[in-house]
């Protein structure tokens, strides 16, 4: 069900859990939930080379979640052409969203990073 997703998250991604990123030299670190593209959001930081004391900020909506939830649990994969195609702005935010969303979903059981740009499906334990 597309809504568990969302509360799966909450329960599971809080602040500070640090995102799998499949080539990302230093953390990026969740902040919690906050406001993008004016709907519920999960807010995560990222590195700032030039001024590391000033992360960055981005976020993944709560419809952008189950849109890619959707997608793994349809097709068994969650790819950066289907991401850049459907969940446009999400992708003009920047493209660590797109490992964001495959992290957030490694950490949660529910796929692994096989290779650049695809995230598969994981079996789902009985």
């Amino acid at each position: 069900m597309v809504e568990t997703i969302i509360i799966d998250i909450r329960l599971a991604i809080v602040f500070g859990t640090i995102i799998p990123k499949p080539a990302a030299k230093a953390p990026f670190l969740v902040k919690g939930w906050g406001i993008r593209r004016e709907e519920q959001a999960l807010i995560y930081k990222i590195p700032n080379h030039k001024k590391p004391e000033k992360p960055y900020e981005k976020g993944i909506t709560v419809s952008e979640f189950e849109k890619a939830y959707q997608e793994i649990q349809r097709t068994g994969f969650f790819t950066r052409k289907w991401f850049d195609r459907t969940l446009s702005k999400c992708s003009q935010e920047g493209g660590c969203n797109f490992t964001t969303i495959g992290g957030i979903f490694q950490l949660l059981g529910i796929a692994t990073y096989s290779k650049r740009g695809v995230y598969t499906i994981l079996p789902q334990k009985s």
